[in-house]
């Protein structure tokens, strides 16, 4: 069956804000809210008379924030610094994307369970943040649905092809955010760099000129559709994950061009406002690379949000497999890398001398199986460009009715078949390179095509450099019960956490490979001019698309337990998720096939089946993550830039980051001590199931580490809802052995009869900063 996915992970580059004057950039102005003085009737009057004119304000944010941000010069920003009432300014930056069976797959069934205890989702209101939405689809039909929850104070904003009518019971609110985009500058008509927004290919309003929020939030909270697929392939029903929640729809990403930090934040303070319960965001830095907590609006946004009882889920990035390459790293926030699902779409490269070769493809044309045709590998002449298959680097005399076969990377995937097709060639075979390893992505290919792993590659070039080579690619439509899985994606973020190690992340992995979802009518599935096929549905790959799938389970656990806090919610998630796939097997690496770590999959897959009644969560107050900025050497103005209010760092005892009432535990040493080392951390439960609960600890000690726990055993009652552990981790520094990863894992659960709350425990060495 499949299920509507949501929003892959759109990873924009931090680029520098452009404008027309060179001297002019946007600015986000972080004030002390408290320091207005009364003579002025609002913080607006304040900031036109005291900091900047009114003509260049963009948004003034009141929420998750107090500021503003503004079009200034360097020198005016370089002044307001110097402001005693001004806590931090920074640049305006530009982020990216992080780019239906899989409800079934993470455990929801129907009329039972989560899915029937929350009414699946209809109280919650579930706000994205991405590329607007295509409301005509089915998947966001309203049908009865009850009324519009009374705690709603949002908008439906009108515009281009978008009026109050493309709103209803399911879409209920919806709002664009330009003004940072259109800041930044003219540079390629508001492609690519922001400037004015370009009203050939987008549409000035909430309307989806992209695919990627529609994606996303069909993912999280679509209606089911019947008779759902993309073009033949993945057929079946199309649901998502909370499929009667509300949706607000927060356009801040625009077609080609990004989003900005100042719409991300004021997307942010507009939708607490309003009222939303969830927060989906598949957005961050790219190439793996994080700002510091107080200098990027996405953690402060989501703090604001989170301090307020909003549950905020964030994709964990597409830069895997490589280490550290994991995003949106704050521990309020809760980071969702991807896994794959048992649902494959495969396809077979047979070669002339009748070996047979597997890959994957979406590809939905005339078929070409059967007839073998000529085969080339232009990389052979070692020019990089002909071996991407890159714009105009093929020689048609050499491609022209032959199948070429393209190293991936550099340009989009499916725009390589394009250039084939120019040259004149049949068919392509797209081949992973060693980073890629034999993790496979499957694309709506408008020639045939399909897509191979390194190693699968690597024998089709050695067959076609031998001379008169010859192939035929076969198209095998879709295929359940694909073993094993989930594996963890290969592009998935990865641990470990590059600005504090002592919280594991991502959080956890859910869905994000070959995900059916609903589609925008403004470009055809591979997004690319050229495409003009119209599709209900598409399949999409990405963090992005298991990001979705969190928010609306958080939406489902909110609509079951209406008091839990964002942390609780979280915390239900982690302690509950598997650690195994379909098989009972440990989880392996799509790229490598070998074993993985908590540093690929956090705390575990998104297992719903359990969820819904954890036994105990770790919960988390707003002072539990002051204190945990106070640990990491944050000053009371630095931690004032995230919480708004001023922070007293204890003088005498100085917090210790392990220490985070976290679902997840890491103890880090450093490498310079020898000898027998130990750290004793500290962790508190909340007894959220019987009364009258006695758990006993369960160790699974990370190999060459001694793991004690005291108390080992938890007695609950009526007047005890709450108790404390702590874990004294011990190593010998000279002759523990880390892995290849640098860190050793293993686990720690309570148990009860009933149920089992595990959190993954990480033992590294570091070299002191």
């Amino acid at each position: 069956m499949a299920l509507l996915l949501c929003s892959i992970f759109f990873l924009f580059a931090a680029g520098e804000a452009a404008s027309t004057d060179p001297t002019i950039k946007t600015y986000i102005i972080r004030v002390d809210g408290q320091s207005k003085p009364s003579i002025f009737p609002t913080h607006y009057h304040w900031y036109t008379s005291e900091f900047t004119e009114s003509s260049s304000i963009l948004h003034v944010y009141d929420t998750v924030f107090r500021g503003f941000s503004a079009s200034i010069t360097p020198s005016q920003a370089s002044d307001l610094e110097k402001h005693p009432d001004v806590l931090a300014v920074f640049e305006d930056r530009r982020r990216e994307l992080h780019t239906t069976r899989s409800p079934q797959f993470v455990g929801l069934r129907n009329q039972r369970g989560l899915w029937s205890e929350s009414d699946y989702g209809s109280d919650v209101i579930i706000g994205v943040f991405d590329t607007g939405i295509w409301p005509e689809r089915r998947s966001f039909s309203d049908l009865n649905l009850g009324p519009v929850p009374k705690r709603w104070k949002g908008v439906c904003q009108a515009g281009v092809r978008f009026t109050s009518r493309n709103c209803n019971k399911k879409i209920i609110g919806a709002r664009f955010f330009s003004k940072g985009h259109e800041s930044a500058g003219g540079l390629g008509g508001g492609i690519g760099f922001g400037g004015a927004i370009n009203e050939t290919v987008e549409f000035r309003s909430a309307r989806d000129a992209d695919g990627h929020g529609t994606h996303t939030a069909s993912t999280a909270a679509g209606r089911y559709v019947f008779k759902a697929s993309m073009a033949g392939y993945a057929a079946g029903i199309a649901k998502g994950v909370a499929p009667k929640a509300r949706l607000a729809v927060y356009k801040v990403c625009w077609k080609g061009s990004g989003c900005f930090d100042s719409d991300i934040l004021a997307a942010f303070d507009a939708a607490v406002n309003d009222g939303v319960d969830v927060i989906s965001i598949s957005i961050g830095g790219g190439d793996g690379i994080s700002s510091p907590y107080y200098l990027d609006p996405i953690a402060i946004g989501a703090y604001g949000a989170v301090s307020r009882g909003v549950f905020v889920s964030s994709s964990a990035g597409n830069d895997g497999p490589n280490g550290m390459s994991v995003t949106n790293l704050a521990p309020w926030l809760t980071t969702v890398g991807a896994g794959t699902i048992d649902r494959n779409f495969p396809a077979e490269v047979i070669l002339g001398d009748g070996r047979k070769l597997a890959g994957v493809s979406l590809y939905a044309g005339p078929a070409i199986s059967g007839k073998k045709y000529p085969l080339i590998y232009p990389g052979k002449s070692g020019i990089l460009s002909a071996s991407l298959c890159m714009d105009n680097a093929l020689d048609p005399n050499l491609v022209k009715g032959k199948i070429v076969i393209c190293d991936r990377g550099s340009n989009p995937r499916v725009a390589k078949g394009l250039v084939v097709k120019k040259a004149g060639g049949i068919g392509m075979i797209l081949s992973n390179g060693v980073s890629n390893g034999e993790g496979l992505v499957g694309d709506a290919h408008l020639i045939p095509a399909c897509s191979v792993g390194s190693d699968e590659g690597d024998q089709i070039k050695s067959y076609a450099a031998a001379g008169h080579a010859t192939a035929t690619i076969n198209f095998q439509g879709t295929v359940l019960g694909i073993k094993p899985a989930p594996v963890v994606a290969s592009f998935s973020g990865r641990g470990p956490n590059g600005m504090n190690p002592e919280i594991l992340k991502p959080d956890l992995i859910a869905p994000g490979v070959n995900i059916l979802a609903a589609w925008t009518d403004a470009v055809g599935p591979t997004g690319l001019d050229s495409d003009s096929r119209k599709m209900e549905f598409n399949i999409l790959s990405g963090t992005s698309m298991s990001c979705p799938h969190v928010s609306g389970a958080a939406a489902l656990l909110k609509s079951a337990h209406p008091d839990w806090s964002p942390a609780a919610i979280k915390s239900a998630i982690m302690t509950t998720a598997s650690t195994v796939n379909k098989e009972l097997k440990p989880m392996t690496d799509e790229s490598t096939g070998n074993a993985t770590t908590p540093y690929d999959f956090g705390a575990g897959h998104l297992n719903l089946d359990l969820a819904m009644d954890p036994g105990l969560v770790y919960d988390l107050t707003n002072q539990d993550y002051v204190s945990f900025l106070c640990s990491i050497g944050y000053g009371a103005k630095t931690i004032q830039v995230i919480t708004r209010s001023p922070a007293a760092c204890p003088m005498r005892r100085k917090p210790v980051p392990e220490n985070l009432n976290y679902p997840s535990i890491a103890a880090m040493f450093s490498t310079v001590k020898k000898g027998v080392l130990k750290k004793t951390l500290i962790r508190r439960v909340k007894n959220v199931g019987d009364v009258n609960s006695v758990y006993t600890v369960k160790v699974e000690a990370p190999k060459g580490v001694t793991v004690a726990v005291k108390p080992g055993k938890l007695v609950f009652s009526d007047k005890v809802r709450e108790l404390s552990y702590y874990v004294t981790v011990k190593i010998d520094g000279g002759n523990v052995v880390m892995g290849d990863s640098g860190a050793v894992f293993g686990s720690l659960s309570w148990v009860d009869g009933k149920h089992v709350v595990r959190s993954p425990i990480v033992v590294t060495q570091l070299d002191p900063l």
